[in-house]
């Protein structure tokens, strides 16, 4: 690998499971990466029907300044978004871009297998990672 790059599969990214909890597998891609500039996860649904995105805003909260802009991009299978009470059937190669923070979003998967990649960040500030990454990852199942 040369230094400033470098090129993987999404697939050899480790999955996080939530057996317990009500959350999609997560896949922490940023982390992996080693990306500061912006935030950048992958989530994945085993069966159509589970969730793929968790329902949640951008807004402020204990863990998270808030205001983050996000893209959702299904880049295997396809997925059920529900933006602001709306639904909508996003193919696979579809993207949704969420820009209002106070806007309630989540997914589920329409097949199994279903993989979408998720980048946010907040406009005109410095990137820092949220603390929720940290408690997925004390919180999850690696494998």
């Amino acid at each position: 690998m040369k230094p400033g790059y470098r090129v993987m599969h999404l697939d050899e990214v480790d999955t996080i499971r939530f057996p317990d909890e009500p959350l999609p597998d997560w896949k922490p891609l940023r982390r992996e990466l080693g990306i500061t500039a912006f935030g950048t996860n992958a989530y994945v649904a085993e069966q159509a029907g589970d969730l793929v995105i968790e329902r949640h805003d951008e807004l402020a909260g204990d863990d998270d300044p808030g205001g983050s802009e996000e893209i959702y991009v299904v880049v295997r299978g396809a997925a059920r978004f529900t933006v602001d009470g709306t639904s909508v059937d996003v193919p696979h190669a579809g993207v949704v871009a969420v820009l209002d923070p106070a806007l309630v979003r989540e997914a589920v998967a329409l097949e199994a297998g279903t993989m979408v990649l998720a980048v946010g960040g907040r406009p005109g500030i410095a990137f820092t990672p949220s603390i929720w990454e940290e408690n997925f990852l004390a919180r999850g199942v690696h494998g």
